[in-house]
């Protein structure tokens, strides 16, 4: 029984990975369909886990598949389930990657790659400055008079300026430096900093 659920879990979970284009919340419908047929989960859990999945880190289909494979079937469930979310992707990538392979040297798609490089550097630019805007500095109220009131939070700004520092020198893991900055978070908090 159990390992036909596991079996179960694996197919739901391929079928919308296969079919659900468009990125995570595309997998609604088939999750929707999913608790229908399954009864693995209701329709107020399914929304449940659309919270939990928008407000943790990761693509939501994936937390999704995850959460409902564990509810499901434990570690081993959402291990099964998330593979089975991802495996569709896997294929077709590989496939996408021998056809680009074959084409690497066609001089259409090197025009290709030459716009799209600097296009995913302003991308990350504008979300590196969307992030510093919300972390570092805050802007007051706008006046003609008095100008633009900049707050700069000195010790986020020392901390993130910090840890630039140590993780070009060290290389640690990424999850270090966060840990190190959330504890460094509380401790700003109980202090009153």
């Amino acid at each position: 029984m159990y390992l036909m659920t596991c079996l179960r879990l694996y197919y739901e979970f391929f079928k919308a990975g296969l079919f659900a284009v468009g990125g995570g919340l595309a997998t609604l419908p088939f999750l929707s369909a999913m608790s229908t047929s399954t009864g693995w989960f209701t329709q107020q859990q399914l929304a449940d886990m659309v919270a939990i999945s928008e407000s943790t880190p990761g693509p939501i289909g994936i937390n999704m598949a995850t959460y409902v494979g564990y509810t499901t079937a434990g570690i081993p469930g959402s291990l099964i389930a998330t593979l089975g979310l991802i495996t569709p992707s896997i294929i077709i990538i590989i496939i996408v990657a021998a056809i680009l392979n074959r084409f690497k040297d066609s001089r259409l798609v090197q025009d290709i790659f030459f716009g799209l490089r600097p296009a995913s550097v302003g991308l990350i630019t504008a979300a590196l400055v969307s992030i510093v805007t919300m972390s570092i500095v805050t802007v007051g109220k706008v006046s003609f008079a008095d100008g633009i009131d900049l707050v700069v939070n000195f010790k986020a700004l020392i901390l993130a300026a910090v840890v630039f520092v140590v993780s070009n020198k060290v290389k640690w893991h990424p999850a270090f430096f966060l840990l190190f900055s959330a504890v460094v978070g509380i401790i700003f908090k109980f202090a009153g900093a």
